[in-house]
């Protein structure tokens, strides 16, 4: 079985599709990095040479992903709270930070940032 970056893929599976598997990693994204190593959009991980593979956990290593990005997005979200700024008032009540509607649908934004908070998302808890 074929390891990128460490993670263990089934020699099925597409490449486009692993790739995405990463957190910060999306379509456009794993596009240009197969289009970078000369990947075709249908090639599977268990078709890749050595190399390759070797090639892509590189290029992996250099990105901000998985717990690098978390931490960054949480460090930015902290960062907000503390200055006191509407948006980061926002995310520490756990409400719509971007101009959304709430007047009738803040349930769906309340389950969302429930585990931001650490409260089960309902009001008076």
């Amino acid at each position: 079985m074929p390891f990128i970056s460490n993670i263990n893929f089934t020699e099925g599976t597409l490449v486009k599709r692993s790739l995405e598997t990463f957190f910060g990693i999306g379509p456009k994204v794993s596009q240009s990095i197969m289009a970078r190593f000369h990947i075709q959009p249908w090639a599977k991980v268990g078709t890749l040479k050595a190399s390759t593979l070797i090639d892509l956990t590189a290029e992996l290593s250099n990105m901000k992903i998985e717990n690098d990005l978390r931490r960054e997005i949480q460090d930015s979200i902290m960062r907000l709270k503390d200055m006191g700024s509407y948006r980061g008032r926002r995310h520490a009540m756990g409400l719509p930070v971007r101009g959304q509607r709430t007047r009738t649908q803040i349930a769906t934004a309340r389950k969302l940032n429930r585990t931001l908070r650490g409260g089960d998302g309902r009001m008076g808890t």
